[in-house]
């Protein structure tokens, strides 16, 4: 009997779908510490690209600089996020990827440092640059979580290491401006270089060994990056879109600083900062937005996002007298942003598994020329042109890729991932 009922359990135990044969493997198949350690050190990395960016008015006056100028540390540190991407992304490919995220943060906190003891306005900015440049381990470790994640929950697994990215890019602000105020500028850039320390040791200790996915030389490696753009037009179709809201994104962020400091509301660095914690809401549509992806609805969800952002900018421009107004834009247009970048990635990802970092680069590199077109843009209409001009040029850059878009075609190869 006893054997009988040995044999019954056992064969329940193999017929049972619903029990797992490993106990311990997520449904997702990336342990969770791991999508939380990806996600943070995505979101460390990536913010030292906006730390500057509410210390706009401190830094002009600290370097004798006038708005516009100062505006250029931002433009200059996106540019070299562009290299970065450029030349150093599509490296995730060739290279080891745990040894060349450990280069890469290494020269991050060395850039980082020279900030912090920077004694002029251009030593300044080319720590920056430099900074920028190899900041770009946020978009090497995204891929490396696509690659990780099984297909069927890639959009969910991206959507929580893109909440963490996200969630840094949003936060920097207010982390930055807290921090100044308590201790000045320089501690943010060198308390971020110190960030950088841990971060690499900790990824250097938690990562697998991931091979190379090709052996092509690096020349190769870059000419075949800039073919993927011309092979796939739906990886130019998605960086074209968010190049548009990344150049909005920007411009409302590198001037919104210049407004809460003037006259209208005479806020300190660390109201600014506040301020920038309510745009931070904007990181809790990343999970829906990896969960729309994976559902199919790429395509749909983008012409939402890139209306809601142009509506947006619209409302900050009628009711820029109000704080009230200014945050809710705020919140919109981060969550518009966030949203088609999650849907972009998830779309680009499928394009060609084995050239992820490449793929990636091209999209992330395309956008953020965007991205720097639209802080110095927004800089420069906010002297001339004041806090309207800049509203204007952040609701025509999403309304013209909404355009673009309804030339998609439905059902095509964009429209299918």
């Amino acid at each position: 009997m006893s054997s009988a009922s040995s044999g019954l359990r056992s064969r329940r135990r193999k017929a049972d779908p619903a029990e797992p044969t490993k106990p311990t493997e997520p449904a997702h198949g990336v342990p969770g510490w791991l999508i939380v350690l990806l996600a943070v050190a995505s979101g460390s990395t990536v913010a030292n690209l906006y730390y500057a960016q509410p210390l706009l008015s401190a830094l002009a006056e600290a370097f004798h600089t006038d708005t516009g100028t100062a505006g250029t540390l931002i433009t200059l540190t996106q540019i070299g996020y562009v290299l970065g991407m450029v030349f150093l992304v599509p490296l995730g490919d060739r290279l080891e990827k745990r040894n060349l995220i450990s280069a890469l943060l290494a020269v991050t906190t060395l850039a980082l440092v020279a900030a912090g003891v920077s004694t002029g306005f251009p030593m300044l900015l080319v720590a920056s640059l430099v900074a920028g440049a190899t900041s770009v381990v946020a978009q090497i470790l995204v891929p490396l979580a696509a690659g990780l994640a099984p297909d069927h929950a890639r959009g969910r697994v991206v959507g929580r290491v893109m909440t963490g990215l996200l969630t840094g890019i949003l936060l920097s602000r207010t982390l930055s401006s807290l921090v100044s105020d308590l201790a000045g500028w320089r501690a943010v850039f060198l308390g971020s270089a110190g960030l950088m320390v841990v971060l690499g040791l900790a990824l250097r200790a938690a990562l697998p060994a991931h091979a190379p996915t090709t052996t092509i030389p690096y020349h190769h490696v870059l000419r075949s990056t800039v073919r993927l753009v011309r092979t796939h037009p739906a990886l130019l179709r998605r960086g074209l879109y968010q190049a548009a809201m990344f150049g909005a994104f920007s411009a409302f962020w590198t001037t919104v600083s210049f407004v809460l400091t003037g006259p209208s509301f005479h806020y300190s660095a660390t109201g600014v900062g506040l301020f920038a914690l309510v745009g931070a809401a904007g990181a809790a549509v990343a999970p829906f937005a990896g969960h729309w992806a994976d559902r199919g609805l790429a395509r749909p969800m983008t012409g939402v996002a890139l209306a809601v952002a142009g509506v947006a900018f619209a409302a900050a421009g009628i009711g820029g007298h109000s704080v009230v107004v200014l945050a809710l834009a705020a919140v919109l247009v981060d969550m518009a942003v966030q949203t088609t970048l999650i849907l972009g990635q998830h779309t680009v990802y499928q394009l060609d598994p084995a050239a992820r970092a490449r793929l990636n680069s091209a999209f992330i590199a395309i956008f953020f020329v965007g991205g720097a077109a639209g802080s110095q843009l927004g800089s420069v209409l906010y002297r001339t042109g004041g806090w309207t001009a800049v509203t204007v040029l952040g609701a025509a850059l999403p309304l013209a890729a909404l355009l673009y878009w309804a030339t998609e075609r439905r059902g095509g190869p964009v429209a299918e991932v």
